[in-house]
């Protein structure tokens, strides 16, 4: 398996050959990288870093490495142990440490792991940023500290408590409003950290709650990613239990996935646009989410007076419109909340916290919330393509086709047409075309895909 080095990090399989695997003297060379990065943001200070992990199957083992690695480099560790991508992403600001470092690969399988790199702002690295430490990595010489120069590890200390607090603390947070509620809760946490946070965060806000695969033992109960053919078991256990709602998180806890009552997807591209309704109710302002996500978002900024702006695909790409436009709310179609007010950073204790106060204060169930927003369907394709064709230079050609039509071409090229849109963007790891569409049913959105899909395939004489 080839070892994928991207915008969000170091990710691979553990075992195997150095260089095409998450091998130990991988995890050495890309840590080490990291420091000399942060260092020299930093020259002569001696650093701190934080190290947190999801519960996958080689979690320790990583983190012991990352650790050792940081030490000898002559940097400070707070390792917090097993906490969520945003309880780490807090602990780095709370702590005012100069970067962290998060072992999880995410939704991935359980053999998969990785390393995400964070700033002093708890904030992924910029695309140049971590081009930098892709360069450092490959440098043959490294010089360590001697003795009386390596590290120290601060404190061995868990941060999911603060974590929780900080988010209960927010004043758009209700807990009385929620309590008054009693809402039943089934929680699918698919056996990892999220199986400790999410039950505490909802006993805290009054809620009964049902576990499902809350523990953290690492072995996934199914596929990771909270996708709905991923989800049969939640959807009858709710139903069997007369719950609420259902909460469903991937394995680092910054996506997250809703469930209603009957049993049915709420769908994980409306958890941020009900998060951003609510958050819009409050005073209004401005959203962003990526490309590839839904246009829903978009119809009720505007149904609350704001504007809505469209990044690049990737989390950091989404900060950085944010920032740029003052969005109060934005995030990812995946399920990924960015609420500015508690940091920079998709975060499912935020999104829980945040739309349980919403269904509480709307006295609604969530097939009646649901059906307040617009309907649209999605449909992800991919077209695979020899590795000779120049991707490219066939997204040009698209373009040029459809230039009297509102094009996007900030990630690919995305094409917004009025009563649906589409979005091809090419891999960076493998040669092929990702195709995006979105459209009031799901016989148009699949019509539009097999569409471009011809289009592409006729442009590359396939």
């Amino acid at each position: 398996m080839t070892l994928i080095k991207s915008i969000s990090g170091i990710r691979g399989t553990i075992g195997g050959q150095t260089g095409d695997n998450l091998t130990p003297l991988d995890v050495v060379k890309f840590t080490t990288a990291y420091v000399r990065l942060i260092g020299s943001h930093n020259p002569g200070k001696r650093l701190t870093i934080v190290v947190g992990r999801d519960a996958r199957l080689s979690g320790a083992l990583v983190s012991n490495l990352v650790e050792g690695t940081l030490l000898a480099c002559g940097a400070d560790v707070i390792n917090v142990g097993l906490c969520t991508t945003p309880g780490t992403e807090m602990a780095v600001i709370t702590n005012k440490a100069d970067g962290g470092i998060i072992i999880t690969a995410s939704h991935n399988p359980r053999q998969w792991n990785a390393l995400k790199l964070l700033n002093a702002s708890g904030e992924f690295l910029t695309d140049r940023e971590g081009k930098q430490v892709l360069a450092m990595a490959e440098e043959e010489n490294y010089s360590y500290p001697e003795i009386d120069g390596i590290g120290h590890v601060i404190s061995r200390e868990p941060f999911n408590d603060t974590h929780i607090e900080q988010v209960l603390a927010l004043k758009a947070v209700d807990v009385e409003a929620v309590k008054a509620r009693h809402f039943k809760v089934v929680v699918d946490a698919v056996n990892s950290v999220g199986g400790i946070v999410i039950p505490k965060l909802l006993r805290k806000l009054g809620c009964e709650v049902v576990e499902l695969n809350c523990d953290p033992s690492g072995e996934f109960a199914h596929n990771p990613e909270p996708l709905p053919q991923n989800l049969t078991e939640i959807s009858q256990v709710i139903v069997r239990e007369k719950a609420d709602l259902g909460i469903v998180v991937d394995p680092d806890v910054d996506r997250l996935a809703f469930v209603s009552e009957d049993g049915s997807m709420f769908v994980e591209e409306y958890t941020l646009v009900a998060v951003a309704d609510y958050i819009l109710s409050l005073g209004g302002g401005d959203t962003v989410s990526n490309l590839s996500s839904s246009r829903a978002l978009r119809d009720v900024t505007e149904r609350h007076g704001g504007h809505y702006a469209a990044s690049a695909v990737g989390e950091v790409n989404v900060v950085t419109k944010m920032k740029e436009t003052g969005a109060v709310i934005g995030g990812e179609g995946n399920g990924g909340v960015i609420y500015p007010e508690l940091h920079y950073g998709r975060d499912a204790l935020v999104g829980s916290a945040l739309f349980l106060t919403y269904l509480a204060k709307k006295g609604m169930t969530m097939t009646e919330l649901r059906k307040t927003y617009p309907a649209y369907f999605a449909s992800k394709n991919k077209i695979q393509l020899t590795p000779a064709i120049d991707v490219d230079k066939v997204l040009r050609e698209v373009k040029e086709r459809y230039k009297n039509e509102q094009v996007n071409d900030i990630d690919g090229v995305k094409i917004d047409f009025a009563e649906n849109w589409v979005h091809l963007r090419k891999s960076n790891t493998e040669p092929i075309i990702r195709v995006y569409t979105e459209a009031k049913s799901m016989e148009e959105a699949d019509a539009l895909a097999q569409r471009f899909i011809a289009e592409v395939q006729e442009i590359c004489n396939l």
